[in-house]
């Protein structure tokens, strides 16, 4: 009778060990997504700061000579 006790008490701590051990994965699968998706954000955001920077650049270029050639005329 002892015996079967032990028994059933070391394999409920493996299914509870088990059950950690999934849990654990799942957890840094979730963590790594997390850190994959803010790193894409941040790239895209700074890709679209840039591209802001670049058109707004080249509007002044063109105001600054649309606005002298108005001048001159």
């Amino acid at each position: 009778m002892e015996n079967d006790q032990l028994l059933d008490r070391v394999h409920s701590l493996e299914v509870a060990q088990a059950t950690q051990a999934v849990s654990l994965a799942g957890a840094e699968a979730t963590q790594g997504a997390l850190q994959a998706g803010n790193m894409a954000t941040t790239a895209a955001m700074q890709a679209g700061t840039m591209a802001t920077l670049a058109a707004g650049g080249i509007s002044l270029l063109v105001g600054i000579f649309l606005g002298l050639a108005i001048r001159r005329s």
